[in-house]
């Protein structure tokens, strides 16, 4: 059965800087436990969530660059940070600052990722949404999403190559 397509309402909804949303996949992204604020902030029940694809949050402000860059390194075992404008059931919006971590078998096996999400400082979001709008008018003009991917993940590379930093640098400068 398909999900119903949520469309963006333009109104932003906000968390504490004291609250953290938590949420956990299984390794295809799968939702299997979300906390909540988290549930409070996307409005949806826990039944609506658990067993669900991650990317049932997917706002379109998100580059889908990110979500490439995002997955590439939790898929190869390694934390990530990042900026995302998520949706919420009704369409709002609402940005946050992710911290994924994959999870590990005994015998190294990635079993799932953890994300914690916090609020972002405002300070830092006029220059994330500046980066984003230039990231996904670099992907429209791409032609086909394999394409637009492929456009954006090279932007990123000439940004951070221009800026002399890796993406992590990049991060955690802001």
């Amino acid at each position: 059965m398909a999900r119903p397509v949520i469309v963006p309402t333009g109104v932003e909804r906000f968390f504490g800087e004291d609250e953290i949303i938590v949420s956990k996949t299984d390794p295809r992204g799968v939702i299997v436990y979300a906390n909540k604020i988290f549930l409070d902030i996307a409005g949806y029940c826990e039944k609506e969530v658990v067993g669900q694809p991650h990317n049932i949050l997917r706002h379109p402000g998100t580059p889908s660059s990110i979500f490439k860059l995002m997955w590439d390194r939790i898929q190869a075992g390694n934390e990530v940070f990042a900026y995302v404008c998520n949706m919420a059931k009704n369409g709002d919006h609402y940005w946050v600052l992710a911290h994924i971590t994959p999870s590990f078998s005994a015998d190294g096996a990635i079993t799932g990722y953890h994300s914690n999400r916090r609020a972002p400082e405002t300070r830092i979001l006029p220059e994330i949404k500046d980066l984003y709008n230039r990231l996904l008018t670099e992907e429209e003009t791409a032609g086909s999403p394999k394409n637009r991917i492929f456009a954006g993940m090279n932007f990123i590379d000439r940004m951070l190559g221009q800026r002399g930093v890796s993406y992590d640098r990049f991060i955690h400068s802001l």
